[in-house]
């Protein structure tokens, strides 16, 4: 490293103390190192966070919450601490239906911690009262992805190993290496989803960042988000165009709004502001909020009553 630090200094020295004595080869290594200081630094070790859209798939859950309860994580902490490792499946449950998944849990009806069993009761989840078997993983039941929240950490290294012998992303409650993907410490508002994941370092500390991130953002903001998706459905009825110069257009155009409209004059915006601020788009124009107020009709009416101005 320190060799290429050196050749780097001596050609840049070159190129200051007496540029016409640079050859095209060092040339082109000045333009590289130019280049390169301008891009993004790769930072290894991290996930690639996705938006995944489990909509309608197929989730299969093993056990119903007991990871680690009596034998191995409560003699830990004082009897009043609540057992976060109770709330694993729930948890994960409440996310996958969250994303209008179809989740299928497997574990023996006693093991299902108090949500679990409502959530099965009230039908918002399939159950299967026995524990798991390969056949729960056969093709044709096209499973997408499998989570296991049991208190054997060897059955569920089976289970793991198992779902990468058929090539089905798996995720072992609190093992990191046994895991395709990791869950992250989720803030929602409506549509708006923000993520926090510590990639297994720190799951606590990853909800307590969240907490701060969502007590930041500006009051309405989900609401807004909204409703800068129906604007975005509104377009594509007025300008439907599938090419590519269309989509430019019209993501172009989205963009400069986003940017210049705040979050309180999209959770004022109605159907008639929308449909006003699309008539602009033909044009390339963005006009401000308050311009496209101003540009609805008054319901008052002025008349002269010959006074002028003065009392």
């Amino acid at each position: 490293m320190t060799l290429l630090i050196d050749w780097a200094t001596s050609i840049l020295s070159k190129v200051l103390n007496d540029p016409c004595k640079v050859d095209l080869e060092d040339a082109s290594h000045v333009a590289f190192f130019t280049m390169s200081a301008s891009f993004p630094e790769v930072q290894g070790g991290g996930s690639l966070i996705l938006a995944w859209q489990i909509k309608g798939k197929n989730v299969l859950v093993v056990g119903g919450g007991e990871v680690g309860v009596q034998t191995q994580s409560c003699h830990h902490f004082p009897v009043n601490y609540p057992n976060l490792s109770l709330q694993v499946a729930a948890g994960r449950i409440l996310n996958l239906l969250n994303a209008d998944a179809r989740v299928t849990v497997v574990c023996p009806r006693h093991g299902l911690n108090s949500e679990v069993a409502h959530r099965v009761e009230s039908g918002q989840i399939t159950h299967t009262d026995r524990l798991f078997l390969p056949l729960d993983l056969e093709p044709e039941k096209n499973i997408s992805l499998v989570l296991t929240a049991i208190d054997d950490p060897e059955a569920s290294t089976r289970i793991w190993k198992y779902c990468k012998k058929l090539k089905v992303p798996a995720n072992i409650a609190d093992v990191p290496p046994e895991c395709d993907f990791y869950f992250g410490s989720v803030h929602r508002d409506g549509p708006l989803q923000i993520m926090v994941s510590t990639n297994g370092n720190g799951p606590r500390l990853a909800a307590s960042i969240r907490k701060q991130i969502g007590q930041m953002l500006p009051e309405g903001t989900g609401q807004s988000i909204a409703k800068v998706g129906q604007l975005r459905r509104r377009l594509r009825k007025v300008a439907p165009g599938k090419g590519v110069d269309s989509i430019t257009k019209r993501m172009g155009w989205m963009s400069e709004v986003c940017d210049k409209w705040s979050t309180n004059n999209f959770n004022e915006m109605d159907e008639e502001d929308m449909d006003r601020l699309i008539q602009s788009y033909d044009a390339g124009i963005v006009p401000s909020f308050k311009e496209v107020r101003l540009g609805r009709p008054s319901s008052l009416v002025w008349e002269f009553d010959g006074s002028f101005g003065w009392l």
